[in-house]
């Protein structure tokens, strides 16, 4: 295992930037800071996640800004020091375009934790951001594998797993787990933008789910999706194609495709990994009716966990018109009625 050059300097403090930074300061790495909005650059620092960059040598940069950007900013950092270059950026071929050629890209290994939030900004950082997620390292054929073994210590030390991919493999990756789900979601969502107000009163845990990413910011989506425009252009075709063979399925009545749209979307939900990266394992809800009063997740919760039953999720839909929460369990499905049972001893209102 390779050690982390240190310093770090991470250039850019968004909310990326500086969850990166608080969870190297945890570890005790020796982090710098640097961005050309200098309000998030003292928040980012009053928040712990390091220092204001002094111009001292650094022994690794991550470059922390919008996509538009990466690029010129691996470019300038590669150009201006010795250090190893990595980026946290959702597009990996297109800074490549940028660096073609240069002196020192093979000190550059493009980077991408997946993690994030539908907030932006310094204030919705946590140093907790990357723990247990998948961080994708991306060298490029000219990367020395010193730099591609710091960068993967960068995202252990982050709390990240490592999976090593190449750039376009990455790419070509994001664009269907991650680019088109989001355009998606925003067109589910904007069926909702004036509805009537009856309409929405319907509104349930199921269109939250769909459209809970609709509400990422517009301008870093549109810098996303057009630097990965041609993997996501492919995918939204193919979506396309079968978009027209679903709308004839419902307007004539023809069950058979509409039945066999509806098995791959299944065949889809199982094909993602489950815990620990291991299979998809068949899970049941527990549906329980939680007053809502300071304390009641809690006894919930606690009254779970005396069942013995492990929670492997967990969703709260709020009545609009009563002062409670519907609140799902996700368990193993062998364990379901066990749970419904002794949650309905406790006093709880329970349904599968």
């Amino acid at each position: 295992m390779a050690d982390l050059p240190e310093p770090v300097l991470i250039v850019g403090t968004g909310l990326l930037g500086t969850s990166l930074g608080l969870a190297l300061r945890r570890r005790g790495v020796d982090v710098l800071l640097t961005d050309h909005n200098p309000e998030h650059l003292r928040t980012a620092t009053g928040l712990g996640a390091g220092h204001s960059y002094d111009g001292r040598p650094v022994g690794l940069v991550v470059v922390a800004v919008p996509p538009d950007h990466v690029g010129t900013e691996v470019a300038r950092a590669l150009t201006s020091s010795d250090a190893v270059v990595t980026d946290v950026g959702s597009v990996k071929t297109a800074p490549l375009r940028v660096l073609e050629g240069l002196p020192g890209v093979e000190r550059y290994v493009g980077g991408h934790p997946m993690a994030g939030s539908e907030q932006s900004g310094p204030l919705a950082a946590s140093a907790t951001l990357f723990d247990g997620r998948p961080w994708a390292v991306t060298p490029h054929r000219h990367s020395a594998e010193d730099a591609t073994a710091a960068v993967e210590e960068l995202a252990r030390s982050a709390g990240a797993g490592v999976v090593r991919l190449s750039p376009e493999e990455h790419d070509e990756a994001v664009a269907r787990t991650s680019h088109l789900p989001h355009l998606l979601s925003v067109l589910v969502a904007g069926r909702l933008a004036g509805a009537p107000p009856d309409h929405l009163a319907l509104s349930g845990q199921g269109v939250r789910d769909v459209t809970r990413v609709a509400g990422g910011d517009p301008g870093l989506w549109e810098q996303i999706v057009t630097g990965n425009s041609s993997a996501v252009a492919g995918l939204l075709t193919q979506v396309r194609d079968q978009l027209d063979v679903l709308i004839d399925a419902v307007a004539t009545g023809d069950r058979d495709s509409l039945g066999e749209i509806l098995e791959l979307g299944v065949a889809g939900t199982r094909a993602i990994p489950g815990k620990h990266g291991g299979p998809s394992r068949p899970t049941a809800s527990v549906f329980v009716s939680v007053p809502d009063h300071p304390g009641e997740l809690a006894r919930l919760f606690a009254d779970a966990g005396a069942s013995e039953v492990n929670i492997e999720d967990v969703h709260i839909d709020h009545d609009p018109a009563r002062d409670t929460g519907l609140v799902e369990l996700v368990v193993d499905e062998t364990r379901a009625d066990h749970l419904q049972s002794s949650l309905g001893e406790g006093g709880w209102e329970t349904h599968r």
